[in-house]
């Protein structure tokens, strides 16, 4: 993602700076002398990336990653302890509770973390919750392992 950001940066700087140039070499004012300062003045960066970031649409899937990255100032000490956010699909955020207990209580409360998410998380399309389990322990151990296998039971076999 950092490549792709980059390259957009210079082709916008490129581009610049050629629409510049060209338009130097069409007046026949110098524009240099009017009010002293040069064509190819470095721009701020924050410029240059709130422009990139309006014109590719990305502020919704920034503020859905903010969402994730800021996960427990969202939704608050205590409850961003005890889940974690999985998936953001098709407006569904689909979180994961540390316990059984947690994830009736995340569930109980799906109404409240939609409204706080939608205040906290401006820009972020979250229109349901979806709540699961703490994850059952994996059989499979080490790189190398046999599909469709059974498991232990199936190394005496």
């Amino acid at each position: 993602m950092s490549e792709d950001m980059a390259r957009e940066l210079y082709k916008l700087w490129r581009d610049t700076t050629r629409r510049s140039r060209k338009q130097s070499l069409n007046s026949n004012i110098d524009e240099n002398s009017v009010d002293g300062s040069k064509n190819e003045d470095p721009l701020l960066l924050q410029n240059i990336l709130n422009e990139l970031v309006s014109k590719r649409d990305w502020n919704r899937g920034i503020a859905e990653g903010s969402l994730f990255t800021e996960w427990r100032t969202v939704v608050g000490e205590q409850v961003g302890s005890h889940s974690t956010p999985i998936s953001l699909l098709d407006g569904t955020l689909t979180i994961q509770a540390t316990s059984s207990a947690w994830a009736t209580q995340l569930t109980l409360m799906e109404s409240e973390l939609l409204k706080t998410i939608s205040q906290s998380a401006p820009g972020a399309l979250v229109e349901r919750i979806k709540i699961l389990p703490p994850g059952a322990p994996s059989w499979k151990k080490g790189l190398r392992t046999i599909r469709n296998s059974r498991g232990p039971r199936d190394t005496y076999g």
